[in-house]
């Protein structure tokens, strides 16, 4: 349920849209009192709208707002703790599971006491988004799909199982179910309105679209100029349950864009520059802003691309605000027409709209970049901001050789075991299209289609050796693809659908074949990865690579059929066609205008309505899945994934015996530069002389 605070400075106005009437918070009428907001960064009047809304005197009080407005003098110089309360909460299925257990817990507790259960209910909308799971284990034939659903189904019963009780059981909580797509991607084209409403003692209050989620890459949808960003369980729980996330009000960078992308280069170019200038500027604990000329260039897609890759460049989000664009994507994926118009009057009124005409912000620091400087990129061997202009990556790989001590061996060919080829230190063993980094901007999916449109019909394959995937953020994403003829050349260079899901940027690449492993591991290879995701750590994308490499999605196809990280792909052939001529990148890359042309003709809103009509109802085997209905969860004492929680285990009524400060914690874990969540536990296979193999062994 929706509430608001006692609105001591008199902020609370109405909002007449096309004769429908909305409350809402103006900043106007508090500038009015407490100085003026113009060049108050666009993230920070989404936090000022936030106190002002929630003044209670108690938690927020009229200080906190001042504070706020008088950032403007102090560029967050001076620091101070607020109390923010997001409109929602995104969850997946890892990380997210927990706190559904706990809330079945408290149900228990409450039943236990003789309370009613269905008192306990989410206080804040959460969506979980089941996205985590599915695995590559089958690529490269049709029906790898429906075989990596099934493993998918069978591994994950007893979460699935539970969530989607939790689905039947909670108010304000929702379930997507596993095949529909990526918990970002799925946020960005349906959950995410940019201005959200609530009722509030019969009255509609609308106010701006924010959450906080269970995955660092929640900040994706400061794309859509709505603020949000990860974090921890507790943090997320806590909001669910609508309490307050304490923050210092922070620091903002402003990030000026200008010019225009020259012909030829990709959004994922542009981010990777993006990623390497905000890491050495140093932005962690701080909002970065874009601003500029640019971004009227920059299409929707391409911003929220930039967006999500916040955790790499370190800030708490990289926000874009509210702006032609923005309705434009609402309108293209299905938001309602009232929706739509509400963002536009809303962001108007409060000063949240930008265009030419919009006040410049103030900033605690400010970097530049002409994007028109952009060149092709790619990042690795195993850190995003480790950027690598594409016309010196083979050169860049011998360094990565060496380092590794192999470069004596670079031109070994070492045998597979079965197989009518060998594999050297470098070949790209994993080629896969994944992420909502990218399969979210409809331009580089495209030009990945264009590209393998014009290779297969020269009769260019991909080498024997690279295991192929392709895993979109989205169902209208296959749908496009199709539409425009592209899926099937896709499939020709083994790029064949492998499930909706995170798939191997997150770890679950699946095994590579066994020849292919065992060489690599006998002769203590340095094979390689190409990406279309966001991160690149060690270990992360495959036990048995060392060196891994983000790419946009034609790359990754271009790498498919190169074949190894070692040839030039700028200046040396890819391949032959089928008369024995040799076939360059620049003979099968696809201009602008083509890409242009298949996005026109190929994908419209209809496509998100359909996709999404339905989406909470999930694919037949998710329909399958039989639950005991009831107000409380049956626990299955043999589950070894779920089980119930002693937290709130005879609990009583009163705070006796019941409660008590947490005190001389002992330390969990002591770790030092560079060490992430892959070294300490793998989402995909974990590997025995891996960190987190030792420490279980």
């Amino acid at each position: 349920m929706a509430t608001v605070g006692q609105d001591t400075l008199g902020t609370r106005r109405t909002l007449d849209v096309n004769g429908t009437e909305y409350d809402y918070y103006s900043l106007k009428k508090a500038a009015e009192k407490l100085g003026d907001i113009s060049r108050l960064p666009f993230t920070l009047k989404v936090l000022l709208e936030n106190l002002l809304r929630y003044e209670d005197g108690v938690t927020v009080s009229t200080d906190d707002v001042q504070a706020l407005v008088d950032w403007q003098k102090n560029l967050g110089a001076v620091t101070r703790e607020i109390q923010y309360r997001p409109a929602r909460v995104l969850m997946q299925d890892f990380t997210g599971v927990p706190a559904v257990v706990d809330l079945a817990a408290m149900r228990d507790a409450m039943k236990a006491m003789g309370g009613n259960p269905q008192k306990i209910n989410p206080l804040s909308p959460v969506d979980l988004v089941i996205d985590h799971s599915v695995m590559v284990d089958v690529a490269g034939s049709a029906t790898a799909m429906k075989q990596n659903v099934d493993l998918e189904m069978s591994r994950n019963a007893e979460r699935y199982q539970f969530l989607k009780w939790g689905q039947g059981s909670f108010d304000n909580f929702s379930a997507v179910p596993p095949g529909t797509g990526i918990c970002h991607q799925v946020n960005l084209e349906y959950i995410a309105k940019t201005v959200w409403t609530a009722e509030v003692d019969g009255r509609t209050v609308a106010y701006p679209d924010t959450c906080v989620g269970t995955d660092s890459h929640t900040t994706m949808i400061n794309g859509l100029a709505v603020l949000g960003w990860g974090v921890g369980g507790i943090e997320a729980e806590a909001a669910m349950l609508g309490q307050p996330v304490s923050m210092l009000i922070p620091e903002v960078v402003g990030f000026k864009l200008t010019g225009k992308l020259q012909e030829g280069i990709t959004a994922t170019d542009l981010v990777l520059r993006v990623v390497e200038m905000l890491r050495e500027l140093g932005v962690v604990g701080k909002f970065v802003e874009f601003y500029g000329s640019a971004l009227a260039e920059l299409t929707l897609a391409d911003q929220a691309t930039i967006a999500n890759m916040a955790p790499e460049y370190g800030a708490t989000c990289g926000f874009f605000p509210v702006s032609v664009q923005t309705l434009e994507f609402l309108r293209l994926t299905g938001r309602t027409e009232e929706n739509i118009a509400l963002v536009e009057a809303y962001a108007k009124e409060q000063g949240m709209w930008l265009d030419e005409n919009s006040p410049e912000p103030v900033y605690t620091k400010t970097l530049e970049l002409d994007i028109s400087t952009i060149e092709p990129n790619l990042s690795g061997p195993k850190r995003p901001q480790d950027r690598v202009a594409l016309k010196v990556a083979a050169s860049a790989f011998d360094n990565v050789l060496t380092d590794f001590g192999k470069l004596t061996e670079k031109a070994t060919n070492f045998d597979v075991e079965g197989a009518d080829h060998g594999i050297r230190h470098g070949d790209v063993v994993i080629a896969a299209i994944t992420s909502c980094t990218n399969t979210s901007n409809p331009g580089v999916m495209m030009a990945a289609g264009l590209l393998a449109r014009k290779a297969n019909e020269l009769g260019l394959t991909k080498k024997p050796w690279v295991k192929a995937s392709l895993a979109p953020g989205s169902q209208v994403v296959t749908e496009y693809l199709e539409k425009a003829g592209l899926q099937h050349h896709l499939d020709a260079l083994g790029f064949n659908l492998v499930g909706y899901g995170c798939t191997t940027c997150i770890g679950n690449s699946g095994p590579l074949a066994a020849p292919i492993s065992a060489a690599i591991n006998s002769n203590d290879l340095v094979c390689t990865s190409v990406l279309s995701g966001n991160r690149n750590f060690e270990g992360r994308i495959s036990q048995d690579i060392k060196a891994n490499y983000l790419a946009s999605p034609p790359l990754v196809v271009a790498y498919a059929i190169a074949g190894s990280l070692t040839i030039d792909v700028t200046t040396e052939p890819l391949g032959q066609d089928r008369q024995g001529n040799d076939v360059y990148l620049k003979d099968v890359w696809p201009s602008n205008g083509e890409i242009s042309e298949a996005i026109a003709s190929s994908l419209n809103r209809e496509m998100f309505i359909d996709r999404y009509k339905n989406v909470f109802a999930g694919t037949d085997e998710w329909q399958a899945i039989k639950v005991a209905e009831g107000e409380t969860y049956a626990w299955d004492a043999k589950s070894t994934y779920i089980q119930h929680p002693p937290y709130f285990q005879g609990m009583s009524k009163t705070r006796e015996g019941g409660f008590a400060n947490i005190e001389g914690a002992p330390l969990l874990a002591l770790l030092g530069d560079s060490i992430t969540t892959d070294h300490i536990s793998p989402a995909g296979a974990i590997k025995a002389d891996s960190p987190a193999g030792e420490y279980l062994n």
